[in-house]
């Protein structure tokens, strides 16, 4: 695949990621769209050390992807714990939380 069409592919797949952030009420399926998000992010880092020959795109999306697995351990315990006193996953009721 040549660098521009992985690019299209990243703009398509972080599109997806968006539109899912800013149209979806449950906390899941944000999670999830926020992971396609970081996923395109490394695709197209990736794509560009391809194009230049170098590993440095491929090295920070491996960074990204640890910070990104430190992400879902974090956001799970806390959506699992909003579940828990709220038996709902809205964004809506995590909002009653707040002070």
């Amino acid at each position: 695949m040549t660098t521009e069409n992985l690019l299209y592919l990243a703009a398509i797949v972080f599109t997806i990621g968006t539109i899912g952030v800013m149209t979806r009420r449950n906390a899941l399926v944000i999670f999830m769209s926020i992971e396609l998000m970081l996923n395109s992010a490394n695709l197209a880092m990736v794509a560009f050390a391809q194009q230049r020959g170098g590993l440095d795109g491929q090295v920070a999306a491996f960074f990204v992807m640890v910070v990104a697995a430190a992400e879902v351990v974090v956001g799970l315990s806390i959506i699992v714990t909003i579940f828990r006193t709220r038996r709902s996953t809205s964004v809506d009721a995590a909002s009653l939380l707040k002070l």
